[in-house]
């Protein structure tokens, strides 16, 4: 028996209740266009996944169910089963909840059992996990659904929906990814369709662990996994993947995209229900236990998923008594079998290597915010270094990916760009990305005295292959007029360290450049749309990598800050894999020149015999930086752990060393933990990020000295070094 089914990515907007609900609408009216039976859709769909604290607030549960009603009304469940994802209040407790629906009534109410609360995700901060088991009990409707569908209660609980030739049911996002999912049990009482409706953002190789988890869900027990998932940028510093899946006996039959412009995505597949059954038929011990499940309530309706079946429809008569609020009755199809479609055959899942992954996540995200924010473009302060030239970089591929969406006609997109059209231009002429670029990137080479040339001249020529609007200028009178004002009141001139000045003088001169950056950041975004005619102001983007974010290296208030930052969680070592993959697969030819340059702050006067370089100053590598990243968040390594781990995997140098540079990353650490308060909202990429806003929750006044750590550390060393000698 064949069945078309369907799931779908959609770009949802926290509390857009008007834009999420058009959005649902559409893709159940595209899945019902391609004959599928069955729409899964993203996690917490109605409202947005990111609301949080706006959770807490009845009008966001009230406008959810006013955005129900309105799919309900509309008459577009009729004919399918739809499974949304909404919050739901029951006895003054909230839920993540399922809600399924069809022919313009609720079925079930299904609430998530096992929430997320850990990395970005504080879902206990607002829902409370299902603790009930496999029990359902009644939910009373409000006022609006009863009146609407004329039913007063319905259950509330873990049910399986039983229709006349198959039993499906849901699981919710982290439910996956658990050691005892309930899709174990949910195959073993005859469950044959598990979806699961997702929210899960976007980190560099992470994919494959998704898919892997979904292959093995129907792969160990059999059936079918469809994945849905939100996509996009809903309102924070998460980028949600998209990538739906259908999956059948551990093939994967259908995948969506990982990284689009479309706010609506539909991906169906045709599943052969006979080839479950087979599969788990063949299974001896599976049959053991199975047998010995406990019994699954159901929710029984007579309605076929297969397309085998004869179904039932609703007629316009019904749809209107729906829309005027009266009672609905069904009439059974005039016609008999349809014909059967030819079931899908497993494909290969694509998984985008994590340079791909850099050039199109972020950039999708920039485009998302930039079009929700109605801001006029981006301003970047384009040092002709790495870090810059990477998020010039990412905006340069969001306008190569608009503009292939403009020459593919797609239809919101274009409506999204037409705000930076001139009189009697048309929506084509930014099919070119250099002109899409020159209308909304500004970038800005902000030279002083210890510039180089070649820095200069490399801002200057990866503008030309973007084809950002471009600026040039010498901000030396301002850091002159600064130490003029300091030297006029205090009678003290600071100098530089090559001039003989000590370390609070040097750090105090470099600083002054650096923060006047983001101030002048700050002036020409607000004022070169004004400069060009053009209506609003411009979004500053942040320059700093989450590597120099974790070390401290970076002047608090520079041009680290500002208002969104596309590689706050993108390590140093990825961004300059990416800037080699796209000067070859972006076209921007420049980017050679910035890879094979040594990373530098320019801050400091540059003699015959010192430069100034980015490692030097931070006493290690970027390498080792990274790691020590790794460590502290993902293992949950302090600096005895982080020791211990390293003097085995560096045993190249000797036990000492390694106890130095491990010291010597903690103080700087802890000496700067502070700045991470102040951290410009980054995408997040990097699951070692220590943006503390959101993702890395850790005090920010320390104990620089780690006395006790430090002095296990060196009890550590003197063993190991009398054990070798």
């Amino acid at each position: 028996m064949k069945a078309v089914l369907a799931t779908c990515n959609l770009n949802q907007w926290s509390l857009d209740f008007e834009g999420n609900t058009a959005r649902i609408i559409e893709s159940i009216e595209i899945a019902k266009a391609r004959g599928a039976r069955y729409r899964l859709g993203p996690e917490l769909e109605i409202s947005g996944y990111s609301c949080e604290d706006h959770f807490l607030e009845l009008d966001t549960l009230q406008h959810s169910w006013e955005s129900l009603a309105c799919i309900l009304k509309g008459g577009h469940t009729d004919g399918i089963l739809c499974d949304i994802g909404m919050p739901v209040m029951h006895k003054n407790i909230r839920y993540n909840c399922r809600v399924f629906v069809l022919d313009g009534e609720i079925l079930l109410i299904r609430p998530k059992m096992i929430l997320a609360s850990d990395g970005n995700y504080r879902e206990h901060r607002w829902f409370t996990a299902w603790t009930h088991g496999w029990t359902t009990e009644p939910y009373a409707l409000p006022y609006e659904i009863r009146e609407l569908t004329g039913k007063h209660k319905v259950p509330i609980g873990i049910a399986a929906v039983a229709t006349a030739d198959t039993l499906l049911t849901a699981e919710t996002c982290e439910e996956l990814f658990v050691p005892m999912s309930p899709h174990i049990q949910f195959g073993n009482a005859g469950v044959e369709i598990i979806g699961n409706g997702s929210g899960s953002h976007h980190e560099l190789r992470k994919l494959d662990t998704r898919i892997a988890l979904i292959r093995n869900a129907s792969g160990k027990n059999g059936g079918v996994y469809l994945y849905a998932n939100q996509q996009g940028c809903d309102g924070g510093r998460l980028y949600f993947d998209g990538c739906a899946l259908i999956a059948q006996n551990g093939d994967i039959l259908a995948q969506g995209s990982q990284f689009s412009l479309k706010d609506v995505e539909v991906v169906t597949a045709t599943v052969d229900l006979h080839a479950v059954r087979s599969y788990r038929g063949a299974k001896a011990s599976r049959a053991v236990q199975a047998s010995q499940t406990e019994r699954l309530p159901q929710i029984d309706i007579d309605f076929d998923i297969g397309i085998e079946g004869w179904g039932e429809a609703i007629s316009k008569e019904a749809v209107g008594s729906r829309q005027e609020g009266k009672p609905v009755k069904r009439k059974p199809l005039s016609e008999s079998r349809k014909p059967i479609a030819d079931s899908h055959s497993p494909i290969e899942p694509h998984i985008h290597i994590p340079e791909e992954e850099i050039a199109y996540g972020p950039a999708c995200w920039l485009w998302d915010y930039l079009r929700r924010s109605s801001a006029a473009g981006y301003f970047i302060p384009l040092s002709g270094g790495a870090d810059s030239g990477a998020v010039a970089t990412l905006v340069g591929s969001m306008c190569q990916l608009v503009a292939k969406a403009i020459r593919e006609k797609d239809t919101a997109v274009t409506q999204d760009v037409g705000r930076w059209l001139s009189d009697n231009e048309t929506p084509d002429i930014f099919s070119d990305p250099c002109v899409l670029a020159n209308r909304l990137l500004y970038t800005c080479y902000m030279g002083s005295a210890n510039s180089s040339r070649e820095t200069q001249k490399r801002a200057k020529r990866l503008a030309e292959q973007i084809g950002s609007y471009h600026l040039d200028i010498n901000m030396d009178g301002l850091v002159n007029a600064l130490q003029s004002l300091f030297t006029r009141i205090t009678h003290r001139k600071p100098k530089f360290k090559v001039e003989g000045g000590s370390y609070q003088e040097n750090q105090a001169l470099q600083n002054i450049q650096a923060r006047l950056r983001m101030v002048l950041s700050y002036l020409f975004a607000q004022m070169m749309p004004w400069v060009r005619n053009r209506e609003g102001t411009l979004l500053v983007l942040g320059t700093g990598n989450v590597d120099e974010a974790l070390r401290g290296y970076l002047t608090k208030y520079d041009c680290s800050s500002g208002d969104i930052n596309p590689i706050g969680g993108i390590s140093k070592l990825d961004l300059r894999r990416f800037l080699k993959w796209a000067e070859q697969h972006l076209g921007y030819a420049a980017l050679g020149e910035i890879i094979e340059a040594p990373p530098t702050a320019e801050l400091e006067p540059i003699t015959e015999t010192y430069t100034q370089t980015d490692e030097d100053d931070m006493g290690m590598t970027y390498a080792e930086l990274s790691r020590f990243g790794q460590l502290r968040k993902m293992e949950q390594c302090g600096p005895v752990r982080m020791f211990e781990r390293l003097v085995q995997e560096w045993d190249h140098i000797p036990p000492r060393e390694v106890a130095e540079k491990v010291k010597h990353f903690f103080r700087c650490y802890a000496i700067n933990r502070h700045k991470m308060t102040t951290l410009t909202p980054s995408y997040h990429a990097e699951s070692y990020s220590p943006d503390d806003n959101r993702f890395d929750l850790r005090q920010f006044l320390y104990n620089t000295r780690w006395t006790w750590q430090f002095r296990h550390i060196d009890a550590c060393v003197k063993k190991l070094e009398e054990t070798q000698q």
